[in-house]
């Protein structure tokens, strides 16, 4: 049966091949309530990753497969090292999500390239539902100098979006 300890053990191994902030990193059995992801093991040997916040539980997965806790964890510490990573390096005129998408996918394929190609996987299928947009971002921008001169929101999207449409 795995313990917390096993786990721990393969996390901070993984952790090191991408160099992770160790505060992306779960805890392990106990909850801290501020929505970081934890830990635990059951007697029978299932495995819980759980996201709770002030009392409530906002998500819990249950798994006894290693491989599956594992990309649970990886996939919520690459999202947060992809976000970094997108706002250091950002394209104005560019969905911030293209270099999200393609951070997290590079490194999750540095730890298991079938993790790279769930998670592509995922990514387009949010893709079908929410396509990029480049000017987006732009968009904003310029949402927010128009509201700063007081204008109506009506007259603030018809003006950002005809100066810029969605691709």
């Amino acid at each position: 049966m795995i313990t917390l300890d096993d786990i721990k053990k393969k996390v901070d191994e993984l952790t090191l091949k991408i160099n992770a902030p160790t505060n992306l990193l779960p805890s392990y059995g106990q909850q801290t309530w501020d929505a970081h992801p934890y830990i635990e093991v059951d007697n029978l040997g299932f495995m819980f990753y759980i996201i709770s916040e002030r009392g409530q539980e906002y998500e819990r997965k249950m798994t006894d497969k290693i491989e599956d806790l594992l990309y649970w964890i990886f996939v919520s510490v690459t999202f947060s090292m992809a976000c970094d990573y997108e706002l250091k390096n950002r394209i104005e005129d560019k969905d911030c999500r293209r270099i999200m998408f393609d951070k997290q996918e590079e490194l999750l394929g540095l730890l298991n390239n079938n993790w790279r190609q769930k998670e592509n996987a995922e990514h387009q299928s949010i893709l079908k539902n929410h396509p990029f947009d480049d000017s987006a971002g732009l968009r904003a921008t310029c949402c927010a100098q128009l509201r700063h001169q007081g204008l109506s929101e009506t007259e603030i999207n018809k003006l950002a979006y005809e100066k810029y449409p969605k691709n």
